[in-house]
C-alpha cells in the first residue's frame, strides 16, 4: 500500500510542484504550458503569495499532487479565511488517499494559522472530487451564486 506524507512546498519544491500544477491546468481545459506553470509557481512561492502542500509517496520519494491555498478574507464574518483554489493528485497516485490527506493537512494548516474558514470551488462534472469534499464534512453551498468577469490578458 502506498504510504502520503504530506509537507508544505519550499521554494525549492517550484520544479516538483510544476508539472503538477501544469496537469491540473490542463484538466481543467488549458493548454500545456510548462515553463508558464514553473513561472506561476515559483512567483508564488517566491513571494509568499500562497501556500502549497506537497504530497509525496514516501517509497519513491515521488510527487503525488498538490494543493494550493490562498489567503483572503470573509467581511460578513469578519475573519481570515483561506481559498484552496488547486487540488490535484497525479493519475498514477489516485487512490492512494493522497486527495484526503492533502484535504485534512489543508484544514490543520488553517487552523493553526487561526483562519475561520476554508472555500473551494469545483466543476460540476466534478464527481469524484465532490463525494471526496463531502466525506470530509466540506457543504455545498445552495445559497450564493458565483459569477466571474474577465478582464483580458
Amino acid at each position: 500500500m502506498t504510504q502520503i506524507a504530506i509537507r508544505l512546498a519550499t521554494l525549492d519544491d517550484a520544479a516538483r510542484v510544476a508539472p503538477l500544477f501544469d496537469a491540473y491546468r490542463q484538466f481543467y481545459e488549458q493548454p500545456a504550458d510548462a515553463a508558464g506553470a514553473m513561472a506561476f509557481v515559483h512567483a508564488r512561492l517566491a513571494r509568499g503569495e500562497s501556500v502549497i502542500l506537497l504530497a509525496e509517496d514516501t517509497a519513491s520519494g515521488d510527487a503525488a499532487g498538490f494543493c494550493q491555498l490562498y489567503p483572503s478574507f470573509c467581511s460578513v464574518i469578519a475573519a481570515p479565511i483561506y481559498v484552496l483554489y488547486d487540488l490535484f493528485v497525479a493519475p498514477t497516485a489516485r487512490k492512494s488517499g493522497a486527495g484526503r490527506a492533502l484535504l485534512r493537512q489543508a484544514e490543520a494548516h488553517a487552523r493553526a494559522g487561526g483562519f475561520a474558514r476554508m472555500d473551494l470551488t469545483t466543476a460540476r462534472t466534478n464527481l469524484p472530487a465532490q463525494a471526496l469534499y463531502e466525506s470530509l464534512g466540506w457543504e455545498r453551498d445552495e445559497v450564493f451564486l458565483t459569477y466571474n468577469r474577465h478582464l483580458g490578458g
